[in-house]
């Protein structure tokens, strides 16, 4: 069974809309094909499901659904129960790069971009001149920046960075995917950042990017974030893009890993879930000032709950 940690999905907008990690080697896959217009509805059903590929047929009317399974079984359950197809899978099918996303920019801060040639990215970056660039190629692990949560992340954390210019601040990121958000701390000017992923591929991804991208001050880590024992007196920023229902898990860690006064960017959390997320981190004395939402995904800002009070309070 592959671990509930893992249930992220990225969402990338050429032709393959997400991506999958597998604790396993995946021997058979179920597939159907379906109008783009119940994309929504089948990520919805599929939510938690970490082996859920989505790819948007040419033209953009029709999406072909598949889901690796582990055993035959498992893909017949799916068929029962919405039909479609199971076939074999090659072994050297699902370890393929997916289809390149286009570059994103974030604020006026960063440019997100799946370019790893270096003629390349000189061009990009002399087009982009006032722009850091970061280079994520489409790999096996979540995180190229074009998905909703992801997105909305870097956004939150250029603001975060901007009102600490000038200032010494440590990261965390908790379930770092591609070390993306890591990565864009340290190009943001953050201090020592520690980004760590119950995947093992997943860490394997980070360590090569942050080679790629020449960011060294990242301590990375396979490490399951619900059993992690942060250092004190913890981490000025901590961004936690996770599912729902790991972070209402996490959220005692994650608190712990908060330093006084820090500032916390969560997301992964589907809207109808918010309320249950938002709840649970209040009873850990979480709070958030700022809250996104962008289609079904929501992104949070916050805090300490007694930080953000005190700010609002009026000053003597």
């Amino acid at each position: 069974m592959v671990e509930r940690h893992l249930a992220k999905v990225d969402v990338v907008s050429s032709n393959l809309i997400a991506r999958s990690n597998f604790l396993f080697v995946p021997m058979f896959v179920w597939s159907k094909l379906s109008g783009a217009q119940w994309m929504d509805a089948w990520e919805e059903r599929f939510a938690g499901n970490p082996n859920l590929v989505i790819e948007l047929i040419k033209g953009g009317k029709s999406i072909r659904l598949r889901v690796f399974c582990e055993s035959l079984a498992a893909a017949d359950a799916i068929v029962e129960r919405f039909g479609g197809s199971i076939r074999k899978l090659a072994h050297a099918e699902w370890n393929l790069p997916v289809a390149p996303p286009r570059p994103v920019k974030v604020r006026a801060a960063l440019l997100l971009t799946p370019e790893v040639r270096p003629d390349e990215l000189s061009l990009i970056q002399q087009a982009n001149p006032l722009r850091q660039i970061i280079s994520i190629p489409p790999e096996m692990a979540f995180g190229t920046g074009d998905h909703a949560t992801t997105s909305t992340c870097l956004r939150l954390l250029v603001d975060v960075a901007k009102a600490r210019r000038g200032t010494l601040w440590t990261m965390a990121d908790l379930g770092t995917g591609t070390g993306v958000l890591a990565i864009a701390a340290r190009k943001l000017g953050s201090g020592p950042a520690y980004a760590c992923d119950f995947d093992p591929f997943a860490v394997d991804v980070v360590k090569r990017n942050i080679l790629r991208n020449g960011t060294d001050g990242i301590d990375v880590h396979e490490q399951d974030v619900l059993t992690w024992q942060p250092p004190k007196p913890g981490y000025d920023v901590v961004a936690a893009n996770l599912f729902s229902t790991v972070l209402i898990e996490a959220w005692p860690v994650i608190a712990d890993a908060l330093a006084g006064g820090g500032d916390l960017i969560v997301s992964g959390i589907l809207a109808t879930q918010a309320w249950d997320v938002f709840t649970a981190a209040a009873r850990q004395g979480l709070g958030f000032s700022q809250v996104v939402r962008k289609g079904k995904w929501v992104t949070a800002r916050g805090g300490h709950l007694a930080d953000l009070i005190a700010a609002e309070s009026p000053k003597p």
